[in-house]
């Protein structure tokens, strides 16, 4: 292994922390993941040592997001209706905290949540959240102002009682569907 190797080994649980950030599903976070680093091993001659090689490899994986969500809008994705569950695990109060954040993240607009989750979570700089994005410093302080707006705007309260109120799922029956011909 030698030493950019060894760099880009050392920012893996940062990537996939950002990883499961962006995408919210484990195996999808680890699949992106692995692209990014397979980019990021057959292009490391382009990596400038001057540079962060955090901010190289999360450009990387954000530019691979990006790209997967372009995909998708061109060929969306289906579930069979066998793999659909209607049965919800019970959740603990902590569970039910994060779940909660992690909506009101899910609200904000896709640039504030992905510039929020690079300074806040993986602890960039603006600058460097700047690049990774490949936008001006002031677009991201700009997103970064109006994401805390929104969500102090939630009224999100660590103190505040929350109520938890046991949930009572109905089996679904599905109704067989008569396809009409349209003339």
């Amino acid at each position: 292994m030698d030493d950019t190797e060894w760099l880009i080994a050392r920012e893996v649980p940062g990537l996939r922390r950002y990883a499961r950030a962006l995408v919210k599903d484990r195996d999808r976070a680890d699949d992106l993941v692995q692209e990014c680093l397979e980019r990021a091993l057959r292009k490391q001659h382009l990596w400038r040592r001057a540079g962060s090689m955090r901010g190289w490899l999360l450009k990387i994986l954000y530019n691979v997001h990006v790209n997967l969500i372009r995909h998708h809008r061109r060929t969306p994705e289906t579930t069979p209706l066998e793999d659909v569950s209607v049965t919800q695990p019970a959740r603990q109060f902590g569970h039910m905290q994060l779940q909660e954040m992690a909506h009101a993240l899910d609200g904000l607009p896709a640039p504030q949540r992905e510039t929020l989750l690079l300074v806040v979570l993986e602890g960039l700089s603006y600058e460097e959240a700047a690049c990774v994005l490949d936008v001006p410093v002031g677009t991201v302080r700009s997103r970064m102002s109006r994401a805390r707006e929104a969500l102090q705007s939630l009224n999100l309260d660590e103190s505040r009682p929350v109520t938890v109120r046991p949930v009572t799922l109905r089996p679904v029956t599905l109704r067989p569907v008569t396809l009409r011909r349209v003339k």
